[in-house]
């Protein structure tokens, strides 16, 4: 842990010790972190330098700050921390097309657990028909994206897979950069392939599923070319 840091970004270098250090140490959520002047006696730091690093590190739950404990290592909270990037900047400026092929990846990914736990858990199943049934009910857009929201985070968490689960939230940003798109596509076919991919998946036929979502979600790449 030792060794002098230098003045620039200090907070960072500091924070990106720490981690090394947990990791290092082999430690769990709730173990036991040296206190700040240990921290700050260690890196050749001032105590200002490593309560700056804590506290971004205690924003995404890596660390955590208890009164009369001290520093502990904290349970990542993926939760906020895609909700804190789902609004960044730097995503929604993103390309386009870059952004399609990464939802294409994340959620064509995660259908052969979705189907193994829905042959399982017919509950899961029930849960996906439910929110498809609330289609036929949609009579404006952003209802209808609500409910497309609902779908694709729904089967994320179907999966089962917990960082997915978390980065599904991220789904946001590409609603809201394809509202136009999603304005012109079909709401009924929207409906339908939402269920035909819902057939496929009880039927465990995942690849034909796994073919259906990449084609439903890649339709927006026309629909960019024909703007």
């Amino acid at each position: 842990m030792r060794g002098a840091l230098p003045r620039k970004k200090i907070r960072d270098e500091v924070a990106e010790r720490i981690k090394q250090f947990i990791v290092a140490g082999h430690l769990a959520p709730g173990d036991k972190l040296p206190n700040e002047s240990e921290l700050a006696e260690s890196f050749g730091v001032s105590r200002l330098s490593v309560r700056e690093a804590t506290k971004a590190l205690e924003f995404l739950g890596i660390v955590e700050s208890k009164t009369g404990v001290g520093l502990a290592v904290g349970q990542i909270d993926l939760s906020r921390m895609t909700d804190h990037l789902g609004f960044h900047p730097a995503l929604h400026s993103v390309d386009p097309l870059e952004l399609i092929d990464s939802r294409v990846i994340i959620e064509t990914g995660v259908l052969p657990h979705v189907a193994m736990r829905m042959a399982a858990n017919p509950e899961i199943h029930k849960t996906l028909q439910a929110i498809v049934d609330e289609f036929g009910a949609a009579r404006d857009l952003s209802t209808f994206i609500e409910l497309d929201i609902k779908f694709h985070r729904a089967l994320l968490e179907a999966s089962g897979l917990s960082p997915l689960i978390a980065f599904g939230d991220l789904l946001q940003v590409f609603f809201q950069r394809f509202r136009d798109s999603i304005r012109r596509a079909e709401w009924k076919q929207g409906m339908e392939t939402h269920q035909h991919i819902l057939d496929l998946l009880r039927k465990q036929e995942t690849q034909s599923a796994i073919a259906e979502l990449r084609t439903h979600i890649e339709s927006h790449k026309a629909r960019i070319k024909s703007k």
